[in-house]
């Protein structure tokens, strides 16, 4: 297979959607970049893992996964192991999926939560209401250290937020885990220098390029089913801080919020802490895919409430080893 050159695909969304054929050259030319960079994993490492949340864009790498290893006629599996980081707070709608799919493809699902490293000493919150979020770099770390992997694959993309535009595909992490931007390796054409020293691992996005509006459109067209939380339903909510925080045993209503139950769809998943839903009567991806052309806030801005405490807090708690 030619890869493409792994420039950046990035473009300025816009109102008027690209023609099919332009849009389905454009998906194709997106998904042989992702196959290739699976395959170069497999090729180039000896202990990587493919990080599987049961969210979209997970899905998504999942589904390139299997174009790349898998053959309807011969067989074939997937030949790295699925990991999954669990706060203990996610959404059940999500962890079901994730056990269902994985079960479905026959792939090994390897889950290290959170609540282990509290039960360790090795997470310690400020108090019980504190999200689990950002705790989860320890509980990775501590599988990486564990399974000894040296090549952890995710799902995310360059559009989501500032910090992850400055990542390279192949992302280098030091022996502590930790991500350090003005030392990651140039990467040239397809060439990627996947060196590394012991205890050192790299970090590796195979859809770095793709945009939200790529992974709804990919989702369309090749029918990659999705946990339900993704299209429309009803759900109480509380306005808070310009979010619709759900109303849960996790996150209830302060004294004074005003619960109201709206037509909601989420356009991220994550601990059921920090992730809030939007407003939204989308039930197909095709309904998404309209909605995704409107949109001015990245996922991220419209949906995570750990990322409103700064510009820079992605950015710290990468560098802190998160994902």
């Amino acid at each position: 297979m030619n890869a493409p050159i792994l420039s950046n695909l990035l473009q300025p969304m816009t109102h008027h959607p690209r023609p099919d054929h332009l849009s389905n050259a454009h998906l194709d030319a997106l998904e042989e970049e992702t196959i290739f960079i699976l395959r170069e994993v497999a090729a180039a490492f000896e202990r990587p893992t493919l990080l599987f949340s049961g969210g979209k864009d997970s899905l998504v790498m999942l589904k390139c996964a299997e174009k790349a290893f898998m053959d309807s006629k011969t067989g074939g599996h997937i030949p790295y192991p699925l990991l999954m980081i669990d706060t203990g707070h996610n959404f059940h709608e999500v962890t079901d999926f994730r056990d269902a799919r994985a079960k479905e493809l026959g792939a090994e699902l390897i889950v290290r939560s959170v609540e282990d490293s509290m039960a360790r000493g090795t997470v310690r919150l400020a108090h019980p209401g504190e999200s689990r979020n950002v705790h989860q770099s320890v509980t990775l770390l501590e599988a990486i250290e564990e399974f000894r992997f040296d090549a952890l694959i995710g799902g995310a993309r360059r559009d989501e937020e500032k910090a992850r535009a400055k990542e390279r595909i192949f992302s280098h992490r030091d022996s502590f885990g930790q991500w350090q931007p003005k030392e990651q390796r140039p990467e040239l054409w397809t060439l990627f220098n996947t060196r590394l020293h012991p205890g050192e691992h790299f970090r590796v996005f195979p859809i770095s390029n793709w945009t939200e509006l790529d992974v709804w459109q990919y989702i369309a067209r090749e029918r990659v089913a999705l946990p339900s939380l993704y299209y429309t339903h009803q759900r109480a909510v509380v306005e808070r801080k310009g979010l619709l925080v759900p109303v849960t045993d996790l996150t209830p209503a302060k004294p004074g919020e005003q619960v109201q139950t709206r037509n909601v769809r989420f356009r991220t998943v994550g601990d059921i802490t920090c992730t809030c839903p939007v407003e939204s009567r989308a039930a197909t991806p095709d309904d998404i895919v309209i909605e995704t052309l409107a949109a001015d806030v990245s996922e991220r801005g419209a949906t995570r409430m750990d990322d409103k405490t700064s510009e820079a807090s992605m950015e710290k708690r990468k560098k802190d080893g998160y994902f």
